[in-house]
Order: C-alpha cells, then sequence, then structure tokens
C-alpha cells in the first residue's frame, strides 16, 4: 500500500464486515477483561481497527505501526475524527517489521489484521510478539488464509470486491494467493515458540490466531 491509489481505494473500502468481526473476536476473547491499557496494532493501515478498540475500550493507549505513509496518514484522518475522547490515546509509528521504534515498549494488548500475508517472513510478525508483549498480554491476530484453488480464489473476489476500483480487485487477488493456510501458520507459531496459540478458521477467507502470553 506504498502508492497513494492504492491507500485512497483501501480507505474508501468497505471493510466494515471484516472489521466487526475482528471486534467481534477481540470481545469474545477478552471477555473477563483487558489484561491492561497498552496496545499495539501491528500494520494499522487506516486505523479503523484502532478508531473501533478506542472507541470500545475507553481506558486503552494504542500505538499503531504500519510501514506505508500513505496509509498514516489515512489513520491520523481517522482517529483525529474522533475528538477529545481519543486525545492523548493514541500513537502513530512509521515503520517495519522488525521495528527498532518499538524498542523498550512492552503491551498488555497486541492485535493485527491483514498484515501476516505482506510479510516476505512471517517470523518477524510472532517475534515481535514475542519481544513487545507483558506477561498474561492478549494476542489476537486476523489475515486472509490462501483459497484452495483459483476457481476459489476468484469467487472470492467477485463476491467481496466485485464493485471496488481494479487496483484494489488485484491487490486482494494478490493477496489471497499471498495468504498462508492455517497448518502453515500453525507452523509458523511452533517455530516461534508460540504453541499455547489457538488457529481457527473465522470465516470464509479469514482464519485468526489468539492466546495469552505466558504469565
Amino acid at each position: 500500500m506504498d502508492t497513494e491509489e492504492q491507500a485512497r481505494a483501501y480507505a474508501e473500502a468497505d471493510f466494515s464486515e471484516s472489521n466487526s468481526l475482528f471486534m467481534r473476536l477481540l470481545a469474545r476473547h477478552a471477555s473477563g477483561g483487558l489484561p491492561g491499557t497498552a496496545a499495539l496494532d501491528l500494520g494499522c493501515g487506516p486505523a479503523d481497527i484502532v478508531h473501533r478498540l478506542l472507541r470500545t475500550y475507553p481506558r486503552l493507549h494504542c500505538d499503531a505501526l504500519d510501514g506505508a505513509m500513505t496509509m498514516l496518514e489515512q489513520a491520523r484522518t481517522t482517529l483525529e475524527a474522533g475528538g477529545e475522547p481519543f486525545a492523548g490515546r493514541w500513537q502513530l509509528i512509521h515503520d517495519r517489521l522488525p521495528s527498532s521504534r518499538l524498542e523498550g515498549c512492552r503491551y498488555d494488548l497486541i492485535l493485527s489484521n491483514s498484515l501476516l500475508h505482506h510479510l516476505h517472513d512471517p517470523q518477524v510478525l510472532w517475534q515481535t510478539i514475542r519481544t513487545q508483549a507483558n506477561p498474561d498480554a492478549l494476542v489476537l491476530v486476523m489475515d486472509l488464509f490462501r483459497p484452495p484453488s483459483a476457481g476459489w480464489a476468484e469467487a472470492l473476489v467477485e463476491t467481496y470486491v466485485a464493485d471496488e476500483p481494479e487496483v484494489l480487485r488485484s491487490d486482494f487477488r494478490h493477496s489471497l494467493f499471498a495468504a498462508y493456510e492455517p497448518c502453515e501458520v500453525v507452523e509458523q507459531l511452533n517455530t516461534a515458540g508460540l504453541e499455547g496459540f489457538e488457529v481457527g478458521v473465522v470465516s470464509d477467507r479469514h482464519l485468526a490466531v489468539w492466546g495469552r502470553m505466558p504469565g
């Protein structure tokens, strides 16, 4: 999402269904309460998830990281629209993983939505989580999973982005093919020493990873 065209198309697209799913998953896994007030969103994009997070959990402060300045410009607009209730509760970080900007920071809640399939080495995500998480931190990662056939992928494109600009349709198609299968994500977690995390398919195109860091 490095170009202005990509960022604008992504920010203007309707991701309310998948973002609402993400928030429902978070509510389910945080049903006993959040373990603290410091949150980190990895790959925040235009920050719709961060906006929803701050609105839902008024004691939370969230650092939001993304590698594309064009996306962070959209994120700033989104979060500034939150007005006074959001004041002093968010920080945007322009960097890629692994990020030296996070050095020394620890978080009680670490989130990521639709970042994993963009990473050439998925371990940079899992190792960042291990490094930045406080004991008992809650982790929720959601991403696309790779469809079993090209026909399935094309059906998803037609179902969800048929009316979107071509740049978004192309990005979504490429993202589906770049995404990981659930069994591959399980292997990634085992390699990262996060065997206690759970992996599940949560929609016709999404998988989720959730768990608590050891106390």
